[in-house]
């Protein structure tokens, strides 16, 4: 195992450089000027020019990124659209927290509405508590996040007198005031749980049944061992595998919908900042947390392959 964790260690500069490049070569072809959006559409040529040669974009793109790929570990690859010229570094240090918050809280919601409900589902299957759970699980996959974030806060406003309370004041740590804090982070956070707890719950289930039907079930009933020694201790964690697969794979889809929540929740956190600079065509911004988007994921699926040693000892890399 240790040989084959520090393999997929030495890889990761490799698929970096890989996805940096991509990146950085598709952006290009993103129709629009910075430049344009940055001194606004009634600026003259010479003003143009002067912000392209400021911001280092008259140059050609392989100097470009190569200078870009220099400056990442200092955080001097060039200065960025925004408002205050905030380095890449600096932003992060105040919206990183934000983001991996969310993504926590996010992953506890989709665990514990989608496992839970799903193994349950599977050991009473055909039972009401089975077909109520299926149905929930399909309503919730039919209902896209961002819709249910500004439902969530249309109805609270209207009926309850509650908005969020990021929309008066900026983002408050757990360790200053904890009821604030989660008062933030739970609505967008059982928001963008949902959706993930629902696939969780329908492989759950799935995953469950044909496990149940397994020889080695079936003797360990005929032992008499208790129901909750069978479903728990030998069903549960073969179950488990592909429902850690695709908790892996749904890291991606988290990231994408903290860029739509983050938004609707007026959260500063990471998901906003890409957003707002795919939209000032900020290519310096975009290529940097692109770049950490893609650390974060193939660090997530890393873990996953841990997890199957765990779950089932079994199973050995070379």
């Amino acid at each position: 195992m240790r040989d084959y964790i520090i393999r997929r260690l030495l890889l990761l500069p490799l698929i970096m450089i890989g996805v940096s490049f991509l990146t950085f070569a598709l952006f290009r072809f993103i129709p629009g000027n910075a430049c344009v959006l940055d001194q606004g559409f009634g600026a003259t040529q010479e003003t143009v020019t002067a912000c392209s040669k400021a911001h280092g974009l008259d140059r050609a793109w392989y100097v470009q990124y190569v200078d870009w790929l220099d400056g990442i570990p200092t955080d001097t690859s060039g200065p960025t659209f925004t408002e205050r010229d905030q380095p890449v570094k600096e932003e992060l240090k105040h919206r990183l927290p934000v983001t991996l918050e969310l993504m926590m809280l996010t992953l506890v919601f989709a665990i514990i509405l989608g496992i839970p409900p799903g193994i349950l589902s599977a050991v009473r299957s055909s039972s009401a508590g089975d077909y109520t759970s299926r149905f929930m699980s399909v309503l919730m996959l039919s209902i896209p996040n961002f819709y249910l974030g500004i439902l969530i806060i249309t109805f609270a406003s209207a009926w309850l007198g509650w908005t969020p309370p990021q929309f008066e004041q900026s983002y408050v740590s757990f360790f200053d005031d904890p009821l604030t804090n989660l008062e933030e982070f739970i609505p967008p956070a059982f928001v963008l749980g949902v959706g993930i707890a629902a696939v969780l719950m329908r492989l759950t289930r799935s995953s469950m049944l044909e496990v149940m039907r397994n020889d080695y079930i079936r003797t360990a009933w005929s032992k008499g061992l208790r129901e909750r020694t069978v479903v728990w201790r030998h069903a549960m964690k073969n179950a488990l595998i592909p429902v850690v697969t695709v908790l892996g794979l749904q890291i991606g889809a988290l990231i994408g919908g903290a860029v739509l929540i983050e938004s609707v929740f007026a959260l500063n956190g990471i998901g906003k900042y890409v957003l707002e600079a795919i939209v000032r065509r900020d290519f310096l911004v975009v290529q940097s947390l692109v770049l950490l988007f893609a650390v974060v994921y193939v660090i997530a699926n890393l873990l996953v392959d841990i997890a199957y040693a765990w779950l089932d000892p079994r199973i050995h890399y070379g």
